[in-house]
């Protein structure tokens, strides 16, 4: 071992670990490993910036303001009408799947994640269903369905960009089709049989009405006029009579022990948790209201500005994960009345100025109908339900479509790479309207561009210095004397694993160049082994944490760890199964 691969392979192993035990961001560790790279002289400068100028970054970004506008527009507008039309829950998960089939293969599965939602959450609550029984299903079919093409999942376009830098030809738009289309069916049918029983029902996190998600928690102050005053919450009954549950009272600055049976006073504070309707109920019966302390004003509303009732969760990786929402007033860059907030799993005893926020926490807000564009496109939330607010519509949305599919077409005949036609096609959409210019660059995911960016350096200087062969040789090399076949099913494990404990960017960087060793050693192409590498580290199901999709409906969807373990597990087996059966098949060694 020389002193480069022991650098190369030290670096490797701090981002290992800092990836699994998520003490930083993950933009930032990509950062710190480009940085090491540079500082060693294990890169030249040139190939450290590279990864900024590389076609695979290029394209993530161009495809997040693709999606951006699709949204934006009204173009995605009829699938939450498509999906209420469902009758049964079957039926629902049929219509679900297949409209995932042909958006998710053209737009990165994160965004479609992001979109759908709380199209799936609505539409779920409509017939009855449980929200937890949907967002599972959400999460992996797009996943299987993003591997289908090219430019379904950042990963396969990673993996591409450092297979061209290693020597390899690359990937054509449709080259994933063929195992693509066999996993996406099976995976759906085992998500529609055995999946689909093992799935939990968490009737307690569903949404209790159309754009109610479950209980909240807000503050309720005592008017003049109440007719509470001189009565003890114990004996207004108001959990028999509304269904709303006193958790606290507060009087001046200070808690009042023992609350239900304080007589109430004017200006008392009542820390109260129930559906927002019956809160709300309770507020206009007896003469209450609701103490909006948290108004976020970027500048002074007209008066008649129509507001519009929101429900936004606090998203993965979020900036605002651990405020408080006093800290919360001075970053947040929209005009919003935070009226409740709903966490999952815990009932929540502190005044809202005191609650630092989560991940998966629900803020019900009341947002100028204006604001609502910017909001849908904050990375910090996503925004679950809105009550009186209606995307744009008219040509836009047609148009939006089309540039998409020009988009697509045009690169898979190969008139032009993807790079340049998702870049032209989004600055075409900007052009039209489909997305405000001055949101172009919040639609961007930045943290997923600097992570692509910053990794792509350590591939290379993998393969440079030998790093590659080295782990090869002394892991893959095992193998090899059982034939490549062997050393594929080892490979495909090894990023199997890999993935679900640490971003899966990460994993196909550190594996890609192994892959391409491998096939050197063995004397045999290396397509098979960089078509594991990218199904293996695009698909993860058996953990929250092993990708992003799973993250975003890990809270929302009221879900425990062991949930994914259960449903997960096996479905990574069976694609294990079907890689080893059919990617010899397709790429013959």
């Amino acid at each position: 071992m020389t002193v480069e691969i022991a650098l190369v392979l030290g670096i490797a192993l701090i981002a290992i670990a800092l990836f699994a035990t998520e003490k930083l961001r993950i933009d930032a560790i990509a950062l710190l490993v480009l940085s090491a790279l540079a500082i060693l002289g294990l890169v030249s400068p040139g190939e450290a910036l590279g990864g900024f100028s590389n076609q695979a970054t290029i394209t993530v970004a161009a495809m997040f303001i693709l999606a951006a506008g699709l949204e934006n527009s009204g173009a995605l507008s009829g699938i939450g009408r498509l999906l209420g039309r469902a009758r049964s829950p079957l039926m629902f998960l049929l219509i679900l799947f297949g409209v995932l089939a042909v958006i998710a293969p053209f737009v990165n599965n994160t965004a479609v994640v992001a979109v759908f939602m709380p199209l799936v959450m609505t539409a779920a609550a409509g017939i009855g269903m449980s929200a937890s029984k949907a967002l599972i299903p959400l999460s992996y079919v797009s996943q299987m369905a993003g591997v289908c093409t090219l430019v379904g999942t950042s990963t396969n376009l990673l993996v591409n960009a450092m297979a061209r830098d290693l020597g390899h030809p690359g990937f054509s738009m449709f080259e994933f089709t063929p195992l693509g289309v066999i996993c996406f069916v099976v995976g759906c049918i085992y998500l529609l049989t055995l999946g689909r029983w093992l799935l939990p029902d968490a009737r307690a996190t569903e949404l209790a009405e159309q754009y109610e998600l479950g209980k909240y928690i807000t503050e309720l102050r005592v008017l003049p006029d109440s007719s509470l005053i001189g009565v003890s919450v114990g004996e207004a009954k108001l959990g028999e009579d509304f269904g709303v549950f006193v958790l606290e009272l507060l009087r001046g600055d200070e808690k009042v022990w023992s609350p239900r049976s304080q007589i109430l006073e004017e200006g008392d504070i009542l820390i109260a948790r129930g559906d927002w309707s019956k809160l709300d109920h309770l507020r206009v019966e007896a003469g209450l209201e609701i103490n909006t302390e948290f108004q976020f004003r970027t500048q002074t509303l007209e008066e008649g500005t129509e507001q519009v009732l929101t429900e936004v969760l606090i998203a993965p990786q979020s900036r605002v994960i651990g405020s408080s929402l006093a800290l919360l007033d001075r970053r947040w860059r929209h005009n919003a009345t935070v009226l409740a907030i709903h966490r999952r799993g815990q009932i929540l005893r502190k005044q809202l100025k005191d609650v630092r926020l989560d991940v998966g926490d629900v803020l019900l807000m009341l947002t100028p109908e204006a604001e609502m564009p910017a909001l849908r496109n904050d990375p910090n939330v996503i925004v679950l339900s809105e009550r009186g607010a209606d995307k744009p519509a008219g040509w836009r949305a047609p148009f939006a479509l089309a540039t998409m599919a020009l988009v697509i077409g045009i690169s898979a005949v190969g008139w032009a790479p993807i790079a340049i036609t998702s870049l032209i096609g989004g600055v075409v959409m900007t052009l039209a309207g489909c997305l405000d210019a001055d949101k172009v660059y919040d639609a961007i995911d930045w943290r997923i561009i600097i992570l692509l960016a910053g990794l792509l350096p350590l591939g290379v200087a993998m393969s440079q210095t030998g790093a590659a062969e080295f782990i090869v040789a002394n892991t893959l090399g095992l193998a090899s004397g059982f034939g490549p076949l062997a050393a594929l099913a080892v490979l495909y494990l090894m990023a199997l694993l890999l993935t679900e404990f640490m971003s899966n960017a990460a994993a196909a960087v550190l594996l890609t160049p192994v892959g391409m060793s491998t096939a050197n050693i063995l004397g045999v192409d290396a397509t098979p082994f960089l078509i594991a590498v990218t199904f293996a580290a695009s698909t993860s199901f058996a953990t929250p944490v092993g990708y992003q999709t799973n993250t975003m409906v890990y809270s929302a969807g009221g879900y425990r760890f062991t949930d994914f373990l259960k449903v997960g597990l096996p479905l990574n087996l069976i694609f294990w199964v079907l890689g080893m059966i059919f990617i010899p098949v397709f790429w013959p060694f």
